[in-house]
């Protein structure tokens, strides 16, 4: 391709929505363009790289024996609401009516419409096992799209469902996939790492994000250097010790506390409660009902183990005006000792358990209880792991301290189980002629996330640094002279066509522009390797080659086409 013949705006700034490096670079080296928020346009040079990833994906899917589809992206709100997801999706649904007035959702995933199909086309254990792959557009209604491609209305994605006869099927599917996934991104050229992740209102009991080490991801991993354990903070458990045991002391013990509504008040003068022996009582709307969280003083509630631990669809925190009717005091002096309704559950984290000689909300405004037990004074509908795991706790595995960073979620894999064949009636007669649901499993990677990873792990001052196996070109040829007749261009034309001829994607950068021009777009948008052609150095009868990320080689003319395609290989 010659550089005049295709568009590749470059911008010198990046416009002042574009937050992170990744997005700006996107922008600068004229990868994309915002139509509007959440929604772009790929151009000439990021389309080629977005294609490369694609072709990536297909290679080790069709390895891995997944079978490749195109499911429709308008989908019928029929199959959503036999799922369940109608609801707990809706928040992320786009919603369109056609010219008779039938409500349609656009496609932000296909299990629904997968297992549809596997209903009608699968009916014996002798078609299975299968999986279905397809790479697609989908859409997600984002209240706050952001950071470029990463947080978009309109995105594309790879995904995958598998269907088995047996758990233990399922199993070595959900396997195949987590190994087709460790060499995508390896062969896309980023450092991804498996982590312990929460199902979400995809659902399903079992399931790994693959994330790419970033400080600007909108995701906290929890991980062991000694060990490897790794998860989601959404999901890490830790081998911290439960509150330190104390005997049974004497008997509540009603107190004052006027104007302290918060945990650090209590453990200051004239109290002097340690975080530590205070229970913090909070109070959630789950599904509709109000319910009671019990956790120690210094930790914090993990509002997603909470909704996978009690199976709620959705819960918020119980507003001021909820609170009061219902315990009869504000927050601040709120408890689970008295008043509280029998028909609301109770549900303490499992630090709690056990713990003696607490202190908590007496229910009453300006007044607290001590000397609580939580076996004797509380009536705890179940214990849960429901605190939010911070650095430098144990590790849960080897007890060696754990560290947290932040990550971007390039893809994410769902053992399933039975959820939606059961509820879409894909069943299929089993060796004995018995019908059984099929075990699902369901294989998320974000296309142009993944593309923006690169860019935001593979970076400098100056620009883009691409791996060679997603490069929208690998080669750069930079004549600075491009007068037809000149030496310089006679051999861009020549190498040009060598290396095309060899296999090797090459752009020749034919723009009657000044040299420092020309190489710092070579830089910005990030060609692994550039052929400059110089009057000094084809004087000496040589051309210099420098790699994106490495120092400049001085090489004979007559060598030059070899010493790339080493570079290149």
């Amino acid at each position: 391709m010659k550089w005049t013949q295709t568009l590749i705006p470059t911008l010198r700034e990046a416009p002042a929505d574009a937050e992170i490096v990744s997005h700006k670079l996107l922008l600068r080296a004229g990868l994309i363009r915002k139509l509007a928020g959440g929604v772009y346009t790929f151009l000439p040079l990021g389309l080629r790289a977005l294609r490369k990833v694609e072709q990536i994906i297909r290679e080790e899917m069709d390895r891995a024996g997944a079978i490749e589809v195109l499911m429709p992206a308008l989908q019928p709100p029929e199959i959503w609401e036999a799922s369940g997801r109608a609801e707990t999706a809706s928040n992320v649904l786009f919603k369109v009516k056609d010219s008779s007035g039938r409500q349609w959702f656009l496609s932000p995933t296909a299990e629904e419409v997968i297992t549809t199909l596997a209903a009608n086309e699968i009916n014996s254990y002798r078609q299975l096992p299968k999986n279905f792959y397809q790479i697609s557009l989908k859409f997600r209604d984002e209240i706050r799209p952001r950071f470029g491609l990463m947080r978009a209305k309109e995105f594309i994605m790879k995904d995958a469902y598998s269907f088995d006869a047996t758990d233990e099927g399922a199993m070595a599917s959900y396997q195949k996939m987590y190994d087709a996934y460790t060499r995508i991104f390896a062969r896309c050229g980023l450092k991804a790492f498996p982590v312990e992740a929460d199902t979400g209102v995809i659902g399903g009991n079992y399931s790994h994000e693959f994330m790419v080490p970033a400080e600007t991801g909108e995701n906290e991993v929890v991980f062991c250097e000694a060990c490897g354990y790794a998860a989601n903070l959404e999901k890490a458990t830790s081998g911290i010790p439960k509150t330190a045991a104390r005997e049974v002391g004497p008997a509540l013990e009603k107190f004052a506390t006027p104007g302290v509504v918060t945990i650090e008040a209590l453990s200051k003068e004239p109290y002097k409660v340690p975080a530590n022996r205070q229970i913090k009582t909070l109070v959630f709307i789950a599904d509709s009902k109000p319910i009671i969280i019990l956790i120690r003083g210094d930790d914090q509630l993990n509002e997603t183990k909470l909704l996978a631990k009690t199976g709620a669809v959705a819960a918020r925190p119980a507003t001021p005006e909820e609170i009061l009717p219902l315990l009869g005091a504000k927050p601040g002096s709120l408890g689970a000792v008295v008043n509280v309704p029998g028909d609301v559950k109770v549900f303490a984290d499992e630090r709690l358990q056990g713990a003696n000689d607490m202190t908590t909300g007496a229910n009453e405004d300006g007044f607290h209880f001590k000397h609580v037990s939580i076996e004797r004074d509380l009536k705890v509908t179940a214990w849960f792991d429901l605190r939010t795991v911070t650095a430098g706790e144990p590790c849960v595995k080897c007890a060696k301290p754990l560290n947290i960073r932040r990550a971007i979620e390039v893809g994410h894999v769902f053992k399933l189980g039975t959820k939606y064949s059961e509820a879409l009636n894909a069943t299929f007669l089993d060796v004995d002629g018995l019908r059984k649901p099929s075990v699902m499993g369901c294989y998320g990677i974000g296309v142009t996330r993944t593309l923006q990873a690169i860019i935001e792990q593979g970076n400098d001052k100056d620009g883009v640094i691409w791996p060679l196996s997603v490069a929208p070109y690998q080669v750069c040829i930079t004549p600075l002279t491009v007068a037809p007749d000149s030496q310089a261009m006679q051999l861009a034309e020549k190498f040009y066509a060598e290396l095309t001829a060899r296999g090797v994607d090459v752009i020749l950068d034919d723009r009657d522009e000044r040299p420092g021009v020309k190489f710092k777009d070579s830089e910005l948008v990030g060609f692994p390797i550039r052929i400059g052609l110089g009057e000094k150095s084809l004087a000496k009868g040589e051309v210099e080659i420098k790699p994106r990320n490495g120092a400049m080689q001085f090489v004979k003319i007559e060598a030059a086409v070899e010493a790339v395609l080493g570079l290149a290989a």
